[in-house]
Protein backbone atom coordinates (compact mmCIF):
# COMPACT_ATOMS: atom_id res chain seq x y z
CA UNK A 1 0.00 0.00 0.00
CA UNK A 2 1.40 3.38 -0.96
CA UNK A 3 1.25 6.66 0.92
CA UNK A 4 -1.84 7.75 -0.98
CA UNK A 5 -3.82 4.64 -0.06
CA UNK A 6 -2.62 4.66 3.53
CA UNK A 7 -3.53 8.30 4.03
CA UNK A 8 -6.93 7.79 2.45
CA UNK A 9 -7.67 4.94 4.82
CA UNK A 10 -6.69 7.17 7.74
CA UNK A 11 -9.57 9.50 6.90
CA UNK A 12 -12.07 7.40 8.85
CA UNK A 13 -15.21 9.13 10.01
CA UNK A 14 -15.70 12.86 9.62
CA UNK A 15 -16.05 13.48 13.37
CA UNK A 16 -13.00 13.43 15.59
CA UNK A 17 -13.27 11.60 18.89
CA UNK A 18 -13.73 14.07 21.73
CA UNK A 19 -10.45 13.33 23.50
CA UNK A 20 -8.48 13.05 20.27
CA UNK A 21 -6.08 15.89 20.95
CA UNK A 22 -5.59 15.13 24.63
CA UNK A 23 -4.54 11.55 23.88
CA UNK A 24 -1.89 12.86 21.52
CA UNK A 25 0.08 14.28 24.47
CA UNK A 26 0.89 10.77 25.75
CA UNK A 27 3.85 10.74 23.33
CA UNK A 28 5.67 13.16 25.65
CA UNK A 29 6.36 10.54 28.34
CA UNK A 30 6.86 7.84 25.72
CA UNK A 31 9.86 9.77 24.41
CA UNK A 32 11.77 8.91 27.58
CA UNK A 33 10.91 5.22 27.21
CA UNK A 34 11.99 5.24 23.55
CA UNK A 35 15.35 6.64 24.58
CA UNK A 36 15.93 4.19 27.43
CA UNK A 37 14.42 1.12 25.73
CA UNK A 38 15.67 1.53 22.16
CA UNK A 39 18.34 4.22 22.38
CA UNK A 40 16.19 6.35 20.06
CA UNK A 41 16.10 10.00 21.03
CA UNK A 42 13.24 12.17 19.87
CA UNK A 43 14.19 13.76 16.57
CA UNK A 44 14.09 17.54 16.28
CA UNK A 45 11.39 17.06 13.62
CA UNK A 46 7.70 16.22 13.69
CA UNK A 47 4.91 16.69 11.21
CA UNK A 48 1.19 16.75 10.67
CA UNK A 49 -0.58 15.65 7.51
CA UNK A 50 -3.98 16.57 6.21
CA UNK A 51 -6.04 16.09 3.11
CA UNK A 52 -5.89 18.91 0.55
CA UNK A 53 -8.66 21.43 0.96
CA UNK A 54 -9.93 23.60 -1.88
CA UNK A 55 -11.80 26.57 -0.44
CA UNK A 56 -11.30 30.23 0.25
CA UNK A 57 -12.07 29.61 3.93
CA UNK A 58 -9.21 27.11 4.04
CA UNK A 59 -6.87 29.63 2.40
CA UNK A 60 -7.68 32.09 5.19
CA UNK A 61 -7.24 29.32 7.79
CA UNK A 62 -3.87 28.36 6.32
CA UNK A 63 -2.72 32.00 6.50
CA UNK A 64 -3.91 32.19 10.12
CA UNK A 65 -2.15 28.91 10.95
CA UNK A 66 1.11 30.12 9.40
CA UNK A 67 0.82 33.44 11.28
CA UNK A 68 0.28 31.57 14.56
CA UNK A 69 3.29 29.34 13.85
CA UNK A 70 5.42 32.37 12.97
CA UNK A 71 4.34 34.11 16.16
CA UNK A 72 4.99 31.05 18.32
CA UNK A 73 8.37 30.53 16.66
CA UNK A 74 9.52 33.81 18.23
CA UNK A 75 8.76 32.26 21.64
CA UNK A 76 9.95 28.70 21.03
CA UNK A 77 12.41 28.87 18.14
CA UNK A 78 10.40 26.25 16.24
CA UNK A 79 10.73 26.53 12.48
CA UNK A 80 8.19 25.18 10.04
CA UNK A 81 7.61 24.51 6.40
CA UNK A 82 4.50 23.52 4.48
CA UNK A 83 5.04 20.73 1.96
CA UNK A 84 2.71 19.19 -0.59
CA UNK A 85 3.70 15.62 -1.32
CA UNK A 86 3.44 13.67 -4.57
CA UNK A 87 -0.13 12.65 -3.68
CA UNK A 88 -1.21 16.27 -2.99
CA UNK A 89 -1.46 15.75 0.78
CA UNK A 90 -0.33 18.74 2.82
CA UNK A 91 2.33 18.34 5.50
CA UNK A 92 3.41 20.91 8.03
CA UNK A 93 6.89 19.92 9.14
CA UNK A 94 8.15 21.42 12.38
CA UNK A 95 11.76 21.54 13.53
CA UNK A 96 12.89 22.24 17.08
CA UNK A 97 15.36 20.51 19.42
CA UNK A 98 12.75 20.72 22.23
CA UNK A 99 10.31 17.81 21.81
CA UNK A 100 7.66 19.57 23.92
CA UNK A 101 7.74 22.53 21.53
CA UNK A 102 7.17 20.16 18.60
CA UNK A 103 4.21 18.60 20.37
CA UNK A 104 2.79 22.03 21.18
CA UNK A 105 3.16 23.07 17.54
CA UNK A 106 1.35 19.95 16.29
CA UNK A 107 -1.42 20.66 18.80
CA UNK A 108 -1.66 24.29 17.64
CA UNK A 109 -2.07 23.26 14.01
CA UNK A 110 -4.62 20.55 14.70
CA UNK A 111 -6.63 22.75 17.09
CA UNK A 112 -6.71 25.58 14.52
CA UNK A 113 -7.97 23.25 11.80
CA UNK A 114 -10.62 21.77 14.11
CA UNK A 115 -11.83 25.19 15.26
CA UNK A 116 -12.18 26.36 11.67
CA UNK A 117 -14.24 23.31 10.73
CA UNK A 118 -11.51 21.32 8.98
CA UNK A 119 -11.04 18.61 11.61
CA UNK A 120 -12.31 15.94 9.22
CA UNK A 121 -9.33 16.66 6.95
CA UNK A 122 -6.74 15.86 9.64
CA UNK A 123 -5.02 12.58 8.89
CA UNK A 124 -2.10 12.00 11.20
CA UNK A 125 0.72 13.46 13.23
CA UNK A 126 4.17 11.92 12.90
CA UNK A 127 6.81 11.87 15.62
CA UNK A 128 10.25 10.73 14.56
CA UNK A 129 12.80 9.05 16.83
CA UNK A 130 16.44 8.41 15.97
CA UNK A 131 18.64 9.91 13.31
CA UNK A 132 20.43 7.33 11.17
CA UNK A 133 17.66 4.69 11.15
CA UNK A 134 14.54 6.58 12.16
CA UNK A 135 11.43 5.02 13.64
CA UNK A 136 8.10 6.79 13.79
CA UNK A 137 5.06 6.96 16.00
CA UNK A 138 2.00 7.80 13.91
CA UNK A 139 -0.97 9.40 15.63
CA UNK A 140 -4.19 8.71 13.73
CA UNK A 141 -6.57 11.57 14.56
CA UNK A 142 -9.69 9.64 13.55
CA UNK A 143 -8.93 6.75 15.89
CA UNK A 144 -7.18 8.84 18.58
CA UNK A 145 -4.54 6.11 18.67
CA UNK A 146 -0.84 5.66 17.96
CA UNK A 147 0.93 2.96 16.01
CA UNK A 148 4.60 2.39 15.19
CA UNK A 149 6.06 2.60 11.71
CA UNK A 150 9.63 1.46 11.04
CA UNK A 151 10.73 1.74 7.41
CA UNK A 152 13.48 -0.67 6.42
CA UNK A 153 14.52 0.29 2.92
CA UNK A 154 12.54 0.68 -0.27
CA UNK A 155 8.88 -0.09 0.55
CA UNK A 156 9.85 -2.51 3.33
CA UNK A 157 9.19 -2.22 7.03
CA UNK A 158 10.69 -3.78 10.12
CA UNK A 159 7.59 -5.41 11.56
CA UNK A 160 9.53 -7.13 14.36
CA UNK A 161 10.76 -3.73 15.59
CA UNK A 162 7.23 -2.31 15.34
CA UNK A 163 5.98 -5.12 17.62
CA UNK A 164 8.84 -4.53 20.08
CA UNK A 165 7.95 -0.83 20.17
CA UNK A 166 4.31 -1.69 20.77
CA UNK A 167 5.22 -4.06 23.61
CA UNK A 168 7.43 -1.50 25.32
CA UNK A 169 4.93 1.35 25.10
CA UNK A 170 1.53 -0.35 25.36
CA UNK A 171 1.05 1.00 28.90
CA UNK A 172 2.07 4.55 28.02
CA UNK A 173 0.37 5.25 24.69
CA UNK A 174 -3.19 4.80 23.47
CA UNK A 175 -2.27 2.18 20.85
CA UNK A 176 -4.17 0.97 17.81
CA UNK A 177 -4.87 -2.68 18.60
CA UNK A 178 -5.91 -3.60 15.05
CA UNK A 179 -2.57 -4.08 13.28
CA UNK A 180 -4.47 -3.94 9.98
CA UNK A 181 -4.69 -0.19 10.64
CA UNK A 182 -0.91 0.22 11.01
CA UNK A 183 -0.60 1.87 7.61
CA UNK A 184 2.88 2.37 6.16
CA UNK A 185 3.52 5.98 5.22
CA UNK A 186 6.18 5.91 2.54
CA UNK A 187 7.78 9.19 1.65
CA UNK A 188 7.33 10.98 4.98
CA UNK A 189 8.97 14.40 4.45
CA UNK A 190 10.84 14.39 7.78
Amino acid sequence: MGLKEALRSLLGTPDLPGASLEKMFAISAAGITMQSGFDKKPSPMAGICFKPIESSLYDATRREMEELLSFSSHETGTTFKVVTDAYRFTWVVLEDPDFEDLLTGIHLISQTLIEKGFGAYLLCAIFRFGDDKPVYWVYNFKQARYYPFVPAGEKNRDIAMEFRMRSLLERELPLETDIGKWYPLWGIPL
